[in-house]
């Protein structure tokens, strides 16, 4: 008769991706999950490969979001989630997702900092999410975008694939001043963002049209402060963007 010990080491070896998925839930069920919030534009070619071969190394850059601030565990911010997303879809794909957000930044110290990253982590792809700081901080579009353009050379020197993330949504019901009134701009930016991805052939996560969906979400996936997204928020973007990624890298 086996001991309990040896019953439960041999659960633990037949269903590891039963415990994977229990450390990271998937989106909540009022998350829509659809792949067309991401379009490849004719990118992601050394992506695919990597994924034929295998294995796929991704950069993550930008702010808060990227960083996980406001996800109640660390485990439970965007860039693990997505991690967990990618090899549920993509099985027998080793992934890996390198988080290098930090909270605040804006375009231009992601652009004076890409070079360093990119070296560091050796990316097949970077995610660059980017728009929403610059916005809240009512920077000039036309500084923002010179910024990208930098980060732009400096992403077609390294060869690499990059996938483009726009701002978020705001609740439109915020009683912060600095944050009322501010989804327009933000919808502006992520329109200017979607336009220069199909001018350079970056891939794009539409995450500020996708938020409109998220009705079904406590706060609409935004935490407390009505800026940084919670939990559900987290899951549902990474569901999202994974859901899009995986079936543009097939």
């Amino acid at each position: 008769m086996k001991s309990a010990v040896a019953v439960a080491l041999a659960l633990l070896a037949g269903a590891p991706a039963a415990f994977a998925q229990s450390s990271t839930p998937a989106a909540p069920a009022a998350c829509p999950v659809a792949a067309d919030h991401v379009v490849a534009n004719g990118g992601l070619d050394r992506s695919r490969a990597a994924v034929a071969m295998g294995r796929l190394t991704i950069l993550a850059m930008g702010s808060s979001s990227i960083e996980g601030v406001g996800a109640s565990r660390p485990e439970l911010g965007f860039v693990p989630r997505l991690e967990a997303g990618l090899e549920r879809r993509l099985p027998g794909v080793e992934v890996t997702v390198v988080n290098k957000g930090i909270g605040g930044e804006t375009a231009k110290e992601t652009a004076d900092r890409l070079a360093r990253e990119i070296e560091a982590a050796d990316p097949d792809l970077v995610v660059w999410q980017l728009g929403t700081n610059d916005m809240l901080r009512d920077r000039p579009m036309d500084a923002v975008f010179a910024d990208f353009r930098r980060g732009e050379a400096v992403l077609d020197r390294a060869g690499v694939d990059v996938l483009l993330v726009d701002p978020q949504r705001l609740p439109e019901g915020t009683t912060n001043p600095s944050f009322r009134g501010r989804n327009p701009a933000l919808g502006e930016m992520a329109r200017l963002i979607d336009l220069e991805g199909g001018r350079v052939g970056y891939a794009v996560l539409h995450r500020f049209a996708a938020m409109s969906d998220w009705t079904g979400l406590e706060r609409g996936g935004v935490g407390p402060d009505d800026l940084h997204l919670n939990d559900p928020g987290y899951a549902c973007w990474a569901e999202v963007t994974a859901e899009g990624l995986a079936a543009a890298l097939r």
